[in-house]
């Protein structure tokens, strides 16, 4: 974790977009949340709904981040991508973030180390299910590394995801490690039906929809 003395504020990131809104998914769905989405992703998950922030955005110094940040008057802020971790100035930007106040969460593949983020910092992993055509990109060792803090979110596509997602869950013992969040992918999977295999397996999780795709169908920045 950087410290204090450490950060920069003249470094840079590459930054799709800062906005206000809804957060939609995790134990903070519904909180009024700033969300600075950072450009670019080792992966391509093919139901991605965000390969808009692939590749482009602008070159912003952390110090700009802040101040854009503070200018919406929310303390909640989410680091989400593409893949936010992809850029090494993201730790140092977190660590700011909460030295500023703020209630952070990030938002990551689970694909890259996540042991150097703040601890301070509520790490919302997403693992990857064979559906999403990146199962070989999962990082297992960042399984050993989450804390109740932390949540781990799957988005599945088909049973054959929500099965494999379940035996993960009951061969890493994640159930007791940390939340698990199970959501369909948009278009793929009836959520009734995951709603369904969830109440009849009797799984210890929550359930979740993406609330910002059903108030504005997934417009950009909302």
């Amino acid at each position: 974790m950087p410290a204090l003395a450490d950060i920069d504020p003249r470094a840079t990131l590459r930054v799709t977009e800062i906005f206000h809104s809804i957060q939609g998914e995790s134990s903070r769905v519904g909180l009024p949340t700033v969300f600075v989405r950072l450009t670019g992703c080792p992966l391509r998950c093919v139901w991605c709904d965000t390969a808009y922030a692939f590749s482009g955005g602008e070159s912003l110094a952390m110090d700009e981040i802040l101040r854009r940040v503070a200018g919406f008057g929310c303390t909640t802020v989410c680091v989400t991508g593409g893949e936010p971790l992809a850029q090494k100035n993201c730790l140092p930007l977190l660590a700011a973030l909460c030295d500023a106040g703020h209630s952070v969460s990030l938002e990551t593949s689970g694909a890259l180390d996540i042991g150097d983020v703040d601890p301070r910092v509520a790490r919302i992993v997403d693992l990857k299910a064979p559906g999403s055509g990146e199962l070989a990109k999962n990082r297992w060792e960042n399984l050993a590394l989450l804390t109740p803090r932390d949540e781990l979110k799957f988005v599945l596509a088909s049973r054959e995801d929500y099965d494999w997602a379940v035996a993960a869950c009951r061969q890493h013992q994640l159930f007791a490690r940390c939340a698990v969040l199970f959501s369909p992918v948009q278009g793929q999977l009836d959520p009734a039906q995951l709603a369904q295999w969830i109440l009849d397996d009797r799984l210890p999780l929550r359930f979740q929809l993406q609330l910002h795709k059903i108030l504005w169908d997934n417009a950009q920045g909302r």
